[in-house]
């Protein structure tokens, strides 16, 4: 079976730092990552997709944090599709994602910014997250096929936020898509009730890696303010109902990460530390966490 690393998709997030979470002590920046980095083997990096990230940052998380433990780096929003701030563009380039030579630099950009983990091993994962006008059909296709040349050598997870990439009978086809790239496919667990709402598949397109996010089971999905769309605390019976299908991926890939993305509050840590213990695990960095690195770094 492979190694099911749990974690939050940030640890920098205002409601979380406001929460009381972190103790005294520790509310830095230096102190905060340690202190999340005892608890949990890996983090989403969410700033990354407001702003490119950058190559000392990248240097400092490595330092801050022990052996075995992984950074899943959420893509820019210019290169998945979404709309960006021209404020964040760097060296006052448009925002122009139809431009050749502004998505060329900032590729560039983003591939130095994650360089330090790349090169340290703690890349989990870049996570493409596509909106939800991402619609399966031949320009979205040709747009997977040019992130694919892009980030050769890359370990990739893809979530879909159109429902229709997943219906069951076009799944199959999503699914070999993925595989030829190598991409793993992101589960999502979400509520269910919404015309927009993805379906809780778990399929495995990549033998390396498997991801489920959970983002909440709130109704305000896609209409509310972000309070609103994440305001959800898992109870222990939708969290347990998930546990035999995070074991049946994990026996399936070499890791698996489970990320909680409910950022509101202390929602997300509190039920990631609870899925660590309905899986058995213990809130600290585990053994297997560091041995499944080692195995990533000696291919």
């Amino acid at each position: 079976m492979g190694d099911i690393l749990v974690g939050t998709c940030s640890w920098t997030d205002r409601e979380l730092v406001g929460s009381g979470w972190y103790p005294r002590g520790r509310r830095d920046a230096e102190g905060r990552l340690r202190h999340y980095a005892e608890r949990f083997p890996v983090v989403e990096v969410d700033a990354s997709y407001y702003a490119l990230p950058g190559e000392r940052n990248s240097r400092l998380w490595v330092e801050r944090t022990p052996n075995g433990f992984v950074f899943d780096v959420k893509a820019f929003s210019l290169l998945t599709g979404h709309p960006t701030r021209s404020a964040v563009m760097p060296d006052g380039l448009p925002a122009d994602s139809r431009d050749p030579g502004v998505l060329d630099e900032v590729w560039a950009r983003f591939r130095a910014g994650i360089a330090p983990l790349r090169q340290a091993g703690r890349l989990g994962s870049v996570l493409f997250q596509f909106p939800p006008w991402f619609r399966p059909g031949a320009r979205a296709e040709a747009f997977l096929a040019e992130c694919a040349e892009r980030t050769g050598g890359w370990p990739v997870a893809v979530e879909f936020r159109h429902p229709d990439w997943w219906l069951e009978e076009r799944a199959e086809r999503t699914r070999a898509l993925l595989a030829g790239y190598g991409m793993a496919a992101v589960a999502v667990d979400m509520n269910r009730s919404l015309p927009s709402s993805i379906p809780p598949v778990t399929p495995v397109t990549s033998p390396r890696l498997s991801v489920v996010r959970f983002h909440g089971r709130s109704a305000a999905w896609g209409t509310g303010g972000k309070e609103d769309r994440f305001r959800h605390a898992y109870d222990d019976e939708e969290l347990a109902e998930w546990v035999p299908r995070l074991r049946s991926l994990a026996e399936r890939v070499e890791e698996l990460h489970v990320l909680f993305n409910n950022c509101c509050g202390d929602a997300a840590v509190r039920a990631a530390e609870a899925m660590q213990r309905l899986l058995g695990q213990s809130p600290s960095l585990v053994e297997g966490v560091t041995q499944s690195v080692n195995k990533r770094l000696d291919r």
